[in-house]
């Protein structure tokens, strides 16, 4: 029996994710680049489910197989945690199919030794893993940590910010695919292919829910893939036309090109050359050549860099609200306050007096959002009033938006007056 080209580069993605610590999406492209779309798709369903799922998937295996996953070779490991996806999580999927195409990734990948005790394990994952695992409990943050596939700080700090239920709720919500949207770029004029999935959002004007992004518009600037939680971030920064915006985190160019659209002439700044590079070609290809793009560090900026209007700071964060669309996320992630800070202080002093400088992450954790706000020392400017739907439940000077409640990503956004 020969393994199916899909199965195949999913599992290549999962051992790369594991085993050489590579970034889930870059290892995918990798992989499923010779497939069709039917392919590529389950193929990405199976790698990206798998890479989330792998610690509840580790314990189904270690309880129905009576063998910890971590004393596996790399190969079996990767075929084992596959084929339970398979079993546990994907409706559909003959349990023979997942069970015998994992025999088969281990017989030609593997040591010859593991063939037998894969086909065995397999077998015990086949009629036992998924019953087990929806039994698992969720009383406490660690039990759901374990059941939903999350580093136990993870849920620990949902707890103990959100409760248990709305805890539960954001822990279950990451685990879904999460919604596609677009942002019509008014900079490109053109029709828009495609239906959009509903009506276009009241609350975040040119943004779009669709089935896919269409490659022809994303190719002619018509739209940006953004979610409606980082467009609403964009449009709190405020920006007027003709007034000078400093965009001092702004790869890939969502929110540079979306402030670039409302008519701000706007300074984006990328540390890393080759993200400064990306974002020049994408500010050209959806039509905001005038924007300015520095490679440079924002902490460090040239002393003539003064006096902005506006500042937006879109920072580096362990992107807690983002863990639905970046599957390997959750097992890197780790808080970036003492960096946040910096950032913001520097981007306030590039901005006059009586200016604004917003401060968004795509996070859900007080000691990056709040925390790092007050201890700014900047008044924040009451958000919340203007988006009462998406006002944060415990502050609501400020914006959240939770994908267990709104659909969308998770974004933290603080809008603060500079004396």
């Amino acid at each position: 029996m020969s393994v199916s080209p899909a199965r195949r580069a999913a599992f290549k993605t999962i051992l790369r994710v594991f085993e050489q610590e590579a970034y889930a999406d870059r290892a995918f492209v990798v992989e499923a680049r010779k497939l069709n779309d039917r392919d590529r798709a389950l193929a990405q369903r199976l790698a990206y489910g798998t890479v989330q799922r792998v610690r509840t998937l580790d314990h189904a295996i270690n309880e129905l197989g009576k063998k910890s996953p971590g004393t596996f070779d790399p190969p079996v490991r990767a075929a084992l945690r596959l084929g339970a996806y398979q079993l546990a999580f994907s409706a559909g999927i003959p349990a023979h199919a997942a069970v015998n195409e994992s025999v088969e990734l281990v017989r030609e990948y593997g040591p010859p030794h593991a063939i037998k005790f894969t086909n065995a394990i397999m077998r015990r994952l086949s009629e036992g893993a998924r019953a087990l695992i929806e039994n698992l409990p969720e009383w406490t943050p660690r039990e759901a940590a374990l059941r939903y596939s999350y580093p136990d700080w993870i849920a620990e700090t949902f707890w103990r910010e959100l409760g248990p239920d709305d805890a539960s709720a954001l822990l279950r919500a990451q685990n879904e695919a999460t919604e596609t949207a677009v942002r019509r770029n008014t900079l490109i004029a053109g029709e828009v292919a495609g239906e959009p999935v509903g009506d276009p959002d009241p609350l975040i004007p040119g943004a779009l829910v669709v089935k896919r992004v269409d490659a022809k518009n994303l190719k002619e600037g018509l739209v940006w893939p953004q979610s409606r939680g980082s467009q609403l971030a964009g449009l709190a920064v405020g920006a007027r036309h003709g007034e000078r915006v400093l965009d001092v985190c702004a790869a890939p160019g969502g929110k540079t090109t979306q402030l670039a659209a409302l008519g701000a002439e706007v300074t984006a700044i990328e540390k890393h050359e080759g993200r400064a590079r990306e974002l020049d070609e994408n500010c050209r290809r959806l039509g905001a050549g005038s924007v300015r793009v520095l490679n440079a560090d924002a902490l460090d900026l040239p002393a003539e860099l003064a006096g902005f209007d506006r500042a937006l700071v879109d920072a580096p964060c362990s992107g807690l609200g983002v863990l639905a669309s970046r599957p390997d996320l959750r097992w890197r992630s780790h808080p970036l306050a003492e960096l946040q800070l910096e950032l913001l202080r520097a981007a306030a002093a590039r901005v006059r007096p009586g200016g604004s400088v917003t401060y968004s992450v795509c996070t859900i954790n007080r000691e990056e959002n709040e925390d790092v706000v007050a201890a700014s020392g900047l008044e924040p400017e009451p958000l919340g009033e203007l988006w009462p739907e998406f006002s944060h439940p415990h502050h609501p000077e400020f914006l959240l938006t939770l994908p267990h409640v709104h659909r969308t990503s998770g974004f933290f956004v603080a809008r603060l007056r500079v004396p």
